[in-house]
């Protein structure tokens, strides 16, 4: 924690805003160009003594909750409050409300991936977009619908035999226990941005329907998904062995899920037969 920088940062920012900004009444005497500390205060439910700590760079820890309260009462935009939460010696968080729209990055990407399958995903792993390979691998995309998280890939895996019938019967625990991992890294960041109904929601719901779910929730693994070999199912190919990457946008939120051919098998003869 960089606690001098900090308290120049916030006193950067509170001296940056007028009353108007923020619904206050201006009142005809102000000695301060912006707002004034018990102002920033009141607006991020603090105390006044404890702001003041925070300003003079006293050594005051700020929770994450806090900082967050303190970037919508000083009306940080997204960079400015990274930076606070930099300075405070925290992770950053992910956004309030995950976009909904492809990521254009990960959308440049994948429109230059041909030769192999490539999906992307949200965080919660909603499918949003994928190649024509990936279409013949992994079926098409459903279009979002209510609710939002039943689109999930862990969803369905705890809720439709279905799905899990596209992988070998011997891969489905290690599969169960990958997705459970992930999704509890998953919610415990946008947890941190101040809670979140989507992934909250999805894990009660879970947790109501599924016993499996209910009981790998409660061992607390906790493994983002970055890299892992998995068998498909296909009934033109039979059993396909890929490895799957998956690259995540800067805030977490989306990642590209592309799966290349394992060295040594039959995959990339198999995938080139699904194109045919």
């Amino acid at each position: 924690m960089d606690a001098t920088e900090l308290a120049a940062f916030l006193h950067s920012r509170r001296d940056r805003l007028k009353p108007a900004d923020v619904g206050l009444a201006g009142g005809p005497r102000r000695r301060v160009p912006g707002l004034r500390r018990e102002e920033v205060a009141f607006l991020a439910n603090a105390s006044i003594d404890y702001y003041i700590e925070l300003e003079r760079g006293r050594g005051v820890q700020p929770s994450a909750q806090m900082l967050l309260a303190l970037a919508r009462a000083l009306r940080l935009t997204g960079d400015e409050r990274d930076h606070l939460f930099h300075l405070a010696g925290h992770p950053t968080p992910p956004p309030r409300e995950p976009s909904r729209g492809t990521d254009p990055s990960l959308l440049a990407l994948l429109d230059r991936l041909d030769g192999t399958p490539a999906r992307i995903m949200t965080d919660l792993l909603q499918p949003l977009a994928q190649n024509r390979l990936a279409a013949k691998l992994l079926g098409e995309i459903d279009p979002i619908g209510e609710p939002a998280y039943a689109s999930s890939m862990v969803y369905r895996w705890f809720t439709d035999p279905s799905v899990r019938s596209h992988y070998p019967a011997e891969d489905h625990a290690r599969h169960a226990q990958s997705f459970v991992a992930d999704m509890r890294a998953v919610a415990a960041r946008r947890a941190l941005a101040g809670g979140d109904a989507e992934a909250e929601k999805l894990v009660a719901d879970l947790l109501d329907r599924s016993e499996a779910f209910a009981r790998l929730w409660a061992e607390r693994d906790v493994a983002v998904r970055r890299f892992h070999r998995k068998r498909f199912v296909h009934p033109a190919t039979g059993v396909i062995e890929l490895d799957c990457h998956h690259l995540f946008t800067e805030d977490g939120t989306q990642r590209l899920l592309w799966l290349a051919p394992v060295e040594g098998t039959s995959a990339a003869a198999q995938l080139a037969k699904l194109v045919r």
